[in-house]
Order: C-alpha cells, then sequence, then structure tokens
C-alpha cells in the first residue's frame, strides 16, 4: 500500500473526528435556570465560564477566602496557590465599586482550597488546561520568538555558507524533483499570513479559539478555517517530503536537506507573521509565490520518470542516478 494516500486518508480521518465548539441555540435557554444563564452569558463575552480549567503558569496566586465585598476587596484572610496547580472555575461576580477590576472570579483547587480572585490577575497567569492552548501560550511568548527569528536568520546564513563551499541539495535553490518541500514553505507562508490577518481584523476570534480550541476546520469562522486546513495540510506536506526525500537522496544528503527545508519553513513563519502585522507581508507573500513557484517549475519540475530505476528526470536521455537511457 503507497504510503502518501494511507497518509492522506489517515489526515482526513482525524479532520472528521476532532473536536468542535459547542453551541448553545437560543431557543433552548428558555427552560434554564437563572444562573445557568447567567453562565452562558459570561462565557459569550469572556470566553469561558463555570466549571473551565485552569493551570498556572506564572507566579503564585493569593486568594481571597471570603466572598469579596467593598470592605474586603483589598484585604481580609487569604491562601496561596503554587505554579503549576490546576484551578476550575466555580463562580463569579462583579463588584462595581471595584477600581481595579470590576469581575471577580472564585476558583478552587480542591475542597479546602478555594478563593476569589480578580479576573485579570487570574489570566495573565494561567493557561486553559488544554494541549493546544498551551501550545499557543508558549509559542506567542515574544522571547520566544525574537530568539527563533535570530536563530533562523543564522541558520540560514549558515546554510548558504555551507553551499559555496560545497553545493548540496535544498529547497528553492537546488531542490529535488518534488513539489511538496516547495508546497510546505508556500502552506507554512500562508498560515503565517493569516495568523497575523487574525489578529490585525478579527483579535476575538483568536481570543475564542485559545479558549476553545479545536482541530476541525468545520463550523467556525472561515478565516480561522482556512488557518486550520493550513495546520493540516502542513502536517500532511511534512510526512509527504520526508517519504519523496528519503526516496531521492541518500541518509546523509536526506539529513541536510530536511534540516535546511526547517529553517526556511522556519523563516517563513516568522517573516510573514510579523510583517503581516504592519501589512507589509501581503505583497511579500504574493511575490514569494510567484517566485517559488517559477523556480519550482523551471528547475525542479520533472514530467518523466526513469524506466530502469524509477527516479524522476525532466528531460529524456541519460538518468541521473542510474546512468540508463531513456527515449
Amino acid at each position: 500500500m503507497a504510503l502518501k494516500p494511507f497518509l492522506l486518508c489517515l489526515s482526513c480521518v482525524f479532520i472528521f473526528s476532532s473536536c468542535y465548539y459547542e453551541k448553545v441555540k437560543p431557543d433552548d435557554r428558555w427552560d434554564l435556570s437563572e444562573r445557568t444563564r447567567d453562565s452562558l452569558a459570561f462565557l459569550s463575552h469572556h470566553y469561558y465560564g463555570l466549571n473551565y480549567n485552569f493551570q498556572i503558569v506564572g507566579d503564585s496566586l493569593v486568594l481571597l477566602r471570603e466572598r469579596p465585598t467593598f470592605r474586603t476587596a483589598s484585604c481580609g484572610d487569604s491562601l496561596v496557590v503554587r505554579k503549576g496547580a490546576r484551578l476550575v472555575v466555580a463562580d463569579f461576580m462583579t463588584l462595581s465599586v471595584d477600581s481595579i477590576d470590576s469581575v471577580w472570579v472564585k476558583v478552587a483547587h480542591d475542597q479546602q482550597l478555594m478563593g476569589w480572585i480578580h479576573e485579570k490577575q487570574l489570566l495573565d497567569n494561567v493557561v486553559p488546561d488544554d494541549s493546544i492552548s498551551q501550545f499557543i501560550h508558549v509559542f506567542s511568548n515574544k522571547h520566544l520568538l525574537y530568539f527563533l527569528s535570530a536563530f533562523a536568520v543564522l541558520f540560514v546564513l549558515y546554510m548558504a555558507r555551507k553551499m559555496q563551499r560545497k553545493p548540496f541539495r535544498t529547497v528553492h535553490i537546488h531542490d529535488i524533483a518534488s513539489f511538496y518541500p516547495t508546497g510546505l514553505c508556500l502552506t507554512m507562508s500562508g498560515a503565517a499570513t493569516l495568523y497575523a490577518s487574525i489578529q490585525n481584523f478579527v483579535p476575538q476570534t483568536w481570543i475564542q479559539f485559545y479558549y476553545q480550541p479545536t482541530l476541525n476546520p468545520f463550523g467556525i469562522p472561515l478565516i480561522l478555517s482556512c488557518f486550520l486546513v493550513c495546520v493540516w495540510m502542513i502536517l500532511i506536506l511534512v510526512l509527504a517530503s520526508v517519504d519523496d526525500v528519503r526516496r531521492q537522496l541518500s541518509f546523509p544528503e536526506s539529513f541536510l536537506y530536511l534540516l535546511g527545508l526547517s529553517g526556511v519553513c522556519m523563516l517563513c513563519y516568522l517573516f510573514f507573521s510579523i510583517t503581516t502585522l504592519y501589512y507589509i507581508g501581503y505583497p511579500c507573500f504574493v511575490i514569494y509565490v510567484f517566485w517559488a513557484l517559477r523556480r519550482y517549475f523551471r528547475q525542479s519540475y520533472s514530467c518523466y520518470v526513469c524506466g530502469s530505476c524509477g527516479a524522476k528526470i525532466r528531460t529524456k536521455g541519460k538518468c541521473p542516478r542510474c546512468g540508463a537511457w531513456n527515449e
């Protein structure tokens, strides 16, 4: 059984079986209790509600034991919850006289360890207890982005200098006869452009996705759906690229090629995710797509297959791999 069709079918199964946004129809709310209606109203504005799970990633949190009032909002018995602890939202309230933050949230670690805290202070020090949300939180760190940007630039410069001494296969420059690596770079760039576009035009959509993550591209806003389609395509193209590189190159050449491909993809994502925030990324993306496709069809596109070893060749004649003559 061919590997690529199997991977494609498996990815489609994951797409259709992934989680999805749960939506409550307004017509179904008439028989709900007042507390449930308040929780749904809070959820629609804050994107989390009762029984939502968080994990502390910042400094330890100080919780008030008693329900805050005008007099106890800034004092009272308190308790400390350490970093790494998991919390669940137990209640919420609005204290309009509070000048710091009018929204208070009651969170609980266990039956004995529970208390109240300002919403802003809570959200600044926790992350949703979900692997997708935690992944987003890690890669949204500005210091990490700066480090990755510097690393990607240095890596590409190192690879370019090494190619001057001894040329080797790499995407866009001396590519293999496969569209998958070029398609991977283009899809990565498109995903970065879409991510920055969401941040520019519909940031609330991304906040909702952060608190209610999903891998299903259906039943969500169009721009977010396109982003998730790109994510799935990246996964498929990574597997296809590795398979094609393994077939066409030896192990040392494959390692260098995939290393260079990883650096180019990282550089593409960082470049377009940053420049698109300042609207420069849109024309750059169009130019990059045109240049990459032109480069591929002029230098790497192969429409023939060697009759002896099965390698892809650009023109009829001598096969560069086995030396067989193809008419």
